[in-house]
């Protein structure tokens, strides 16, 4: 085509998103194509949205049915996809009660609400959330005044006030921070865009017997380590717990856009007119999330993305074998990180490009792999064997 169209989205768009110099126009599985038919392993999978990989015969066809069918109607009426998703979800994750929006950062901006309700009603107006330092929840003022990166929420000050930051993986900290004010904790159980940090194993459970014992909720942020990512459908099913709430995104919709939060019955007290979306829970996207998480359970991907988890730490970790730059890697099923010795994250992805693989700089140090749950030991040997190739060049001192 003769359209440049690098340059149009400079002409048109804000330029709050620092793209990488490719068009991409078509994805099958693991694999993506640009304009020139250039193809590309994708270990990024739409920042861990694409689950069943690009294109799955199941979304396309739950689409084109339902698109068929019926896509919006709104929330005055009841619609079948909906109640389905509803009922899957509530199922499997041993919640109760649920809310449907279009994206994790909506999904997020409805368990401050819930927390805010919840302490006005149980704890005597207490309106505070302690959240965790390195924390990432979405782009909205609630979810960035939220943030534990002081670079998202400076831009924008002042901020929505209530939000009391602690160190992540310190249950103590969390301890020390609560208060008479204290309505609720905020964690996620990866924190997936602060690099890859995992807690320690008693983490969530420490801090769940603390909630318990200070009569305050547990919330958990499984937007991205959700619906199967971690090698269990929700990540906290890793510790034993039961959070009081969650957000989930990203997985849910293949690729479509679709969020939810879920609630235990006791905290559940969002009432008519106290909440609402337009096109959240629609009958397009619901179909679509119904489709994914069901092949989801049906084909136990969970357990494949254990596997292939643990198949993807070894070839990781020989990476780190080969190459003095690597300090450290982390994750848990398919969400990995390698630290490097400094910050040339971004140089690797732009590498990593050229030679044929998409993944992402999560922080200045840190490379990040998040593919689709369906991927396989070939694909990752291939995408190990390029970032292996990176390193190479990197240390040489011969990036380009």
């Amino acid at each position: 085509m003769s359209e440049n169209w690098i340059e149009l989205e400079k002409q048109y768009f804000l330029p709050v998103s620092k793209r990488l110099q490719v068009t991409l126009v078509r994805g099958e599985g693991t694999r993506v194509w640009d304009l020139e038919g250039r193809e590309y392993l994708d270990f990024v999978a739409g920042i861990a949205a694409v689950s069943l990989g690009h294109c799955h015969p199941e979304i396309v066809a739950a689409v084109e049915r339902q698109a068929r069918q019926l896509m919006h109607t709104s929330n005055y009426y009841y619609t079948i996809p909906q109640v389905k998703l509803a009922q899957l979800l509530c199922d499997n994750s041993g919640l109760d009660k649920i809310f449907f929006c279009n994206s994790g950062a909506e999904a997020v901006e409805g368990l401050i609400k819930l927390a805010r309700k919840w302490g006005k009603v149980k704890r005597d107006g207490a309106y505070e959330i302690i959240v965790a330092e390195n924390a990432f929840h979405g782009r909205t003022m609630a979810t960035v005044s939220a943030a534990g990166n002081e670079k998202y929420r400076a831009p924008f000050t002042p901020l929505l006030e209530g939000f009391v930051r602690v160190p992540f993986n310190d249950a103590e900290a969390i301890r020390k921070a609560t208060t008479g004010k204290t309505a609720a904790v905020l964690l996620e159980p990866v924190q997936g865009e602060g690099g890859v940090n995992l807690p320690d194993a008693d983490y969530l459970p420490q801090v769940r017997s603390w909630c318990d014992k200070a009569g305050i909720l547990l919330l958990l942020d499984e937007v991205q380590s959700g619906i199967g990512r971690t090698g269990k459908l929700f990540a906290f099913q890793h510790s034993g717990i039961e959070p009081d709430a969650i957000a989930v995104a990203k997985a849910l919709g293949g690729g479509f856009p679709i969020g939810a939060f879920i609630a235990r019955d006791h905290c559940a007290l969002l009432g008519p007119g106290e909440h609402g979306t337009t096109f959240g829970g629609n009958a397009l996207a619901c179909e679509v999330g119904y489709a994914v998480l069901k092949y989801i359970l049906d084909h136990d991907l969970p357990a494949q993305a254990a596997r292939r988890g643990e198949y993807m730490e070894r070839r990781l970790h020989s990476l780190a074998d080969r190459h003095p730059m690597v300090t450290e890697v982390r994750g848990k099923g398919l969400i990995w990180a390698v630290e490097l010795d400094s910050p040339v994250a971004e140089e690797a992805m732009g590498i990593a490009l050229g030679e044929g693989l998409l993944v992402n700089n999560v922080k200045p140090t840190a490379l990040r792999f998040i593919p689709p749950l369906t991927v396989t030991e070939e694909e990752i040997d291939r995408a190990v064997e390029i970032v292996d190739r990176v390193l190479s060049r990197l240390e040489a001192g011969t990036p380009k």
